[in-house]
């Protein structure tokens, strides 16, 4: 065959192999590229728009939350004796104002703005990008944007919610989004009341502004919490954009603006990385369809991943880890349901730290920080697998006990949590001992509600604490009516500081021991209520104490009586002191600033605390101490013998006089010679140089024991009962010592 046959046959070879077989193999392979391509296109566009939604819906989602999260900030710091007695006050303490609800919310929670509204809604105090700024801007920056949210907050305190109805806070709040200094922003009201939370009907408490920017601070945690690309703020959208937006919207329903973002996409991602090899090789096209599968699986993974975390962060506390409070709510409410539907039994434990703030004053925040962590821990550690713990917020815990629950399993844990927490923690390279409070609640024995539930497991840990802390209680019915007295006895005090004619002073004489001469005479507050007569001050000082009005009671107690000693011309006069006054450094000059006032010589007032105060207030009160004992005043300790009776802690800080509990009197068994714990008291105190007065002496046989054995003075019903100022001036004047003293002083 010759050469060109050759050729010809070879031409028609290669024209049928590409007609029979490349031809057809080209185009099946690029169908099959265009089919792929097709799909992965498709697959990366649905992808893209997938993730753009779920990423929408979670920061529209997070953007509520974290609306209610300003007020739920606001909460930790208005609900509390100390904030509501500062904004009252009458000279405002600005640097404490800083501390806890200025300053202190900017640095530690982020908030931009905050200011505080006496009770008449006058600005007294501003905050701006965490420095103090004059509050007169507030009208003009921030007023007509915080007007209604503040008629709004009253007309919930003067309406409470139903029951029924689930809140976070303890108390109501208002908040909305608006404009504030041409900013997008949240603006949160919330009322500053005692710890308690009482709201009574008419009452006008100040209020607490807060301003969290949406464009500043909180857009960039919020991009970086959620990996936002391209986070900005934007007044108006780009129609022919692919961003994502999330719309912010006033109160009156009016569009300010956008939070907008690049939205996350997988699918192109995907697509950039694969379309080098598809356009290099069409041959290697089959295993890219396996390794497209293979990335498509690994982004969707990456996705659900991103998304549990999110749903993560949406329900746990960032610093510890544990369930929040809007998972603990849910949790609660359904494991209560469960219960009730199984006739199980269901514990609720409210817990928070005891000395807690003293730890974040002295070591700093972010050793408290660190204290919570640990603390976390180690509830871990002690509590089951089928319990549920979580951070109620700041130093707050709470246990659901869940399986074979008894008050007796209960209390076990109650032990073992105590116990952990009392162990000591190492925190910025110190060592910091606290302890815990818990407060119990059983279901159904006690509620079958959340909310109920909650709230007798608070009132538990209220009595707890005022129990004395470091220890557990149960909830019983009559805490409940204690909590409504309270309460009552609360709002009834209140009224009768401003009413003025319901608090008055008895003056109970003290004798000498040997002479039987008036040597001065105690102050005893009495309260004259308009319903239930003569109140006892153990019945009301604790209520004062608790709810802040202990220093406004105390100064007129020590002014009342510091006047009548002078107009009475009493030798001297004993004045009690709180615990809570005492821990009040501005103690000792309102003491020297009423003696000055009242022109009664320092010499002639003898403050009295009790044995327990004066040892757990031992640091707080001790430069107080120093001082009015430099000025002059005399110091005495009352109920010696019933604390912890420690003469180490009185030579320390030179106490004048021991006053014995009339609790050793009353147990003075002649026929057993008396009392040895009376006379090795008597000893000590001699020893110490100090004085000794007896209280509570009834009878003729405890007076001559009493003053035998070496007491200075003696007090009590035998010698003469509290009496009216008229009393004790015509008792001062029949007093035959007391008359010979007058003539020869004249």
């Amino acid at each position: 065959m010759s050469k060109s046959a050759n050729f010809r046959l070879d031409k028609r070879q290669d024209q049928s192999f590409l007609a029979r077989v490349a031809l057809p193999a080209i185009a099946a392979v690029a169908t099959l590229a265009i089919a792929l391509t097709a799909v992965v296109l498709l697959s990366a566009s649905q992808a893209n728009k997938l993730a753009g939604d779920r990423q929408q819906a979670l920061i529209e989602t997070v953007l509520k939350q974290r609306s209610a999260a300003i007020a739920h900030d606001q909460e930790g710091v208005t609900i509390w004796n100390e904030a509501l007695r500062h904004v009252t006050a009458p000279r405002t303490d600005f640097k404490w104002l800083d501390d806890n609800l200025g300053v202190w919310l900017h640095s530690y929670y982020g908030h931009d703005e905050a200011y505080v509204l006496d009770v008449s809604g006058e600005p007294i105090y501003a905050m701006r990008d965490g420095k103090r700024m004059s509050p007169d801007g507030y009208r003009q920056r921030l007023g007509a944007v915080a007007a209604p949210l503040v008629q709004n907050l009253v007309r919930k305190l003067t309406r409470p919610l139903p029951h029924s109805i689930a809140v976070p806070q303890r108390t109501p709040d208002s908040y909305a989004i608006d404009r504030v200094g041409g900013h997008p922003a949240i603006v949160s009201v919330k009322a500053i009341l005692d710890e308690e939370g009482s709201i009574t009907p008419g009452m006008k408490p100040p209020f607490h502004v807060s301003v969290r920017r949406l464009d500043g601070s909180f857009l960039k945690e919020l991009a970086e919490a959620y990996q936002l690309a391209d986070a900005r703020f934007a007044t108006a959208l780009d129609p022919v954009g692919s961003d994502r937006a999330a719309p912010l919207v006033d109160r009156t329903g009016k569009t300010l603006g956008y939070i907008v973002w690049e939205p996350f996409g997988p699918g192109a991602m995907m697509a950039r990385r694969i379309a080098p090899y598809a356009l290099g090789a069409l041959a290697l096209i089959l295993a890219m369809v396996g390794w497209l599968l293979l990335r498509i699986r690994r982004s969707t993974l990456a996705l659900e991943a991103s998304e549990a975390q999110a749903q993560h962060l949406a329900f746990h506390d960032p610093l510890t880890g544990l369930a929040n409070r809007a998972l603990f709510d849910d949790r609660l409410a359904h494991i209560l349901a469960e219960a009730q539907t199984n006739d199980a039994q269901v514990a609720l434990l409210y817990f928070d730290l005891d000395r807690f703030k003293q730890v974040n004053d002295t070591l700093g925040h972010p050793a408290g920080d660190e204290l919570i962590v640990a603390t976390a821990r180690r509830l871990v550690e002690v509590t089951r697998e089928t319990d549920v713990v979580a951070r109620i917020g700041g130093d707050e815990f709470a246990v659901i006990q869940t399986g074979a629950v008894s008050a007796a399993s209960a209390e076990i844990l109650c032990l073992r949590i105590i116990e952990a927490v009392s162990e000591p923690f190492d925190l910025a390279g110190s060592k910091a001992s606290v302890g815990v409070s818990i407060g119990v609640a059983l279901s159904p024995a006690d509620a079958t509600t959340r909310t109920e539930l909650t709230r007798k497991a608070d009132i538990a840990l209220y009595e707890a604490k005022a129990a004395g802390r470091g220890r557990y209680m149960f909830f019983r019915e009559e805490m409940d009516a204690g909590v409504r007295h309270r309460r009552e006895t609360e709002a009834d005090l209140r009224e009768a500081i401003n009413a003025g004619d319901q608090l008055r002073l008895e003056y109970q004489p003290l004798y000498a021991a040997q002479s039987g001469q008036i040597i001065g005479a105690e102050a005893l507050l009495r309260w004259q209520h308009p319903v239930r007569g003569i109140m006892s001050p153990s019945t009301f000082v604790p209520i004062a104490e608790a709810c802040g009005l202990i220093n406004r009671i105390g100064s007129w107690v020590l002014e009342q009586a510091c006047r009548d000693a002078v107009r009475l011309r009493l030798p001297t006069i004993s004045v009690n002191v709180s615990a809570v006054q005492l821990r009040d450094e501005g103690l000792a000059e309102e003491i020297l600033a009423t003696l000055k006032r009242t022109r009664l010589e320092p010499s002639r007032l003898e403050i009295e605390i009790t044995e327990t105060s004066f040892i757990e207030s031992a640091s707080a009160c001790q430069a107080t101490l120093i001082r009015l004992r430099a000025a002059g005043v005399r110091i005495a300790l009352d109920d010696f013998g019933t604390g912890y009776s420690s003469f180490s802690h009185l030579r320390n800080f030179e106490v004048d006089r021991i006053k014995i509990d009339q609790s050793f009197v009353n147990g003075i068994d002649m026929r057993r010679g008396g009392s040895a714990i009376i006379r090795a008291i008597v000893d000590l105190a001699k020893a110490s140089g100090m004085q000794i007065t007896a209280e509570g002496v009834e009878t003729d046989e405890q007076r001559n024991f009493l003053a035998d054995a070496g007491c200075t003075s003696l007090q009590g019903y035998l010698l003469s009962r509290p009496l009216s100022p008229a009393a004790i001036a015509a008792l001062l004047y029949r007093n035959p010592s007391l008359e010979m003293r007058r003539a020869a002083a004249q």
